[in-house]
């Protein structure tokens, strides 16, 4: 009696008698009831204690080392009054369910890794239809925008839209919600709904039109700031392009000093050692236009140091100028981009936020689509991604 005792402690089922215990090879049986005790009618409120009959149901458990089945010698009762037959009740067994409330909540917590649903499946003994069933309880639902808010797009491929929109907020470093599609009338239709985002104080985005139309559009009070990586690499791709074109125009000879450069021409000036020195300086003498390149995407980085809007305006004036004196056009997008985000670019300066926050999560979220071999069902992909960031 002692060990059945201590069994019903492991297992954190005190308020039930174990009668039995068996072990095989793939499997752990356990045996119970419960203490009979009076019941309340719920049809009539009269209490009884009248057993009306008993029967065996098969319950799965969370595995202690093997599969787990409980058997649970279940009573019926029967009121005196209505004649109405129930049964009794439990703590750990919802009703019309065939296995125990935390091996739900073992499932769904399970949810939170970055794992596919059949080895979560796998591993606690159902089918993946029924670990998917269960997970589906999950819901999020955000009830206001935070001060300050960021939002990006990524390839998502879930409910027939090539990409999906996820917002976060960077300060608190929270996932607050993932959108169905990129488009400005979707996003108008959701961000409508909420009365807080006049309270919105940063509106941190990409460079992405539509995302700085709605920004402007349902909220006025905040500051549209605008990416620094996304500020950057279009200077980075403005130089790629330089190089290949300049490559093209080589020699067979000459391309094999070219060859695996973009690292080289991307790496950091304080980081290059005297031999990357010496290779850089014979391509610019092969292919000169590909120095001024270099030269303007390292001011331009610099520029993007500043420690404030006003030293940072000084310097992106100082490189348009320096841009339109020489004859580059790949650096056209460039050029473009900067003057047409010039107030977004500044804003970036006197803020701490960026969207790298975002970009993680982004990141995560592939490695989840990619191990879960895609998602279609967009609801249940949204509540993954929200789950395991949560």
């Amino acid at each position: 009696m002692l060990n059945i005792n201590y069994t019903a402690k492991i297992l954190n089922l005190e308020d039930v008698k174990i009668t039995n215990v068996e072990n095989t090879a793939d499997a752990l049986h356990i045996y119970l009831e419960l203490p009979r005790k009076a019941h309340t009618c719920p049809c009539c409120s009269a209490a009884t204690n009248q057993v009306h009959d008993y029967r065996m149901q098969t319950i799965k458990d969370i595995p202690l080392g093997r599969t787990t089945y409980l058997h649970l010698r279940k009573r019926r009762y029967r009121c005196p009054e209505c004649g109405k037959r129930f049964a009794e009740d439990n703590a750990f067994l919802p009703r019309c369910y065939r296995m125990t409330s935390r091996l739900v909540a073992s499932m769904i917590d399970a949810f939170r890794k970055v794992t596919p649903a059949t080895e979560i499946a796998a591993q606690h003994n159902v089918s993946v239809s029924t670990a998917l069933r269960c997970f589906d309880l999950v819901s999020y639902q955000p009830k206001e925008l935070p001060a300050v808010l960021s939002i990006d797009e990524f390839k998502g491929n879930a409910g027939r839209q090539k990409y999906q929109s996820i917002l976060t907020n960077p300060e608190k470093k929270e996932v607050l919600d993932i959108l169905p599609n990129r488009f400005e009338h979707d996003l108008i239709s959701y961000f409508r709904r909420f009365p807080s985002r006049k309270d919105v104080k940063y509106f941190i985005t990409d460079m992405n039109p539509h995302f700085r139309s709605v920004a402007k559009a349902y909220f006025p009070n905040a500051t549209i700031v605008a990416d620094k990586y996304h500020v950057v690499r279009q200077s980075v791709w403005a130089m790629e392009r330089v190089r290949k074109n300049e490559q093209k125009k080589l020699a067979k000879r000459y391309r094999v000093y070219f060859k695996r450069s973009r690292y080289l021409l991307n790496k950091p000036r304080e980081k290059l050692t005297v031999e990357d020195m010496n290779r850089l300086a014979l391509m610019f003498e092969i292919a000169p236009r590909l120095a001024d390149a270099y030269r303007l995407k390292n001011e331009f980085i610099s520029a993007m140091r500043a420690k404030s809007s006003l030293e940072g305006r000084e310097l992106l004036l100082r490189w348009l100028e320096s841009l339109n004196a020489m004859e580059l056009p790949e650096f056209d997008d460039c050029e473009k981009a900067c003057r047409n985000w010039f107030q977004e670019i500044l804003n970036s300066f006197d803020v701490p936020w960026t969207n790298g926050f975002t970009e993680g999560c982004n990141n995560k979220t592939k490695v989840l689509k990619r191990v879960c071999y895609g998602a279609r069902n967009f609801e249940r992909f949204r509540n993954r991604i929200l789950h395991c960031a949560s």
